[in-house]
């Protein structure tokens, strides 16, 4: 079996995930894993498929012509995190600015983190006016990783960042 790693995007319109979940069970694919959201009028997502080795070819071939609904880009899947690694969960509030995940995610890969997923989201701060920014993180990181450095990193990024590390 082969592990394909598909992106899809395109306009938001009924019957997007159907299409590939069409084109995927028609070649004798499995539907593994996927994150799928709709931001701002576009539909996009990750799917995890796997599927025959000898059928890989054709698959890829059928996805490729869902263009015009969908761009679809095909990879293989990655290798998983290494044994010693410990996965865990981070969450980070604070006041929105451009540049946040840049930083927030530069501490993270400072500290050798491997994100596995990653949801951000900004909002109107209820009472105090402006935007609040939260980011939810969960990631493969070493044994030897420094939590508490980490965290202090990320902190110090801005006054108001809240930082909250937890071992999954």
């Amino acid at each position: 079996m082969t592990t394909l790693i598909l992106t899809v995007a395109g306009a938001d319109r009924p019957g997007l995930v159907s299409a590939v979940a069409d084109v995927v069970d028609a070649h004798g694919g499995n539907w593994e894993n996927s994150r799928l959201a709709e931001l701002a009028g576009t539909f996009a997502g990750v799917i995890e498929i796997t599927v025959a080795d000898d059928r890989v070819d054709a698959l890829q071939a059928a996805l490729h012509d869902l263009d015009g609904l969908l761009a679809v880009t095909v990879s293989t899947g990655a290798a998983p995190a290494t044994a010693g690694d410990r996965r865990i969960a981070v969450t980070v509030l604070g006041d929105d600015r451009p540049g946040i995940v840049r930083e927030v995610s530069g501490v993270l890969s400072a500290h050798a983190l491997s994100i596995e997923s990653m949801t951000t989201e900004t909002r109107d701060a209820a009472m105090a006016g402006g935007r609040l920014f939260e980011s939810s993180v969960t990631a493969a990181v070493p044994a030897s990783a420094d939590l508490d450095a980490l965290r202090a990193d990320i902190e110090r990024l801005t006054h108001d960042l809240q930082v909250d590390i937890a071992p999954l």
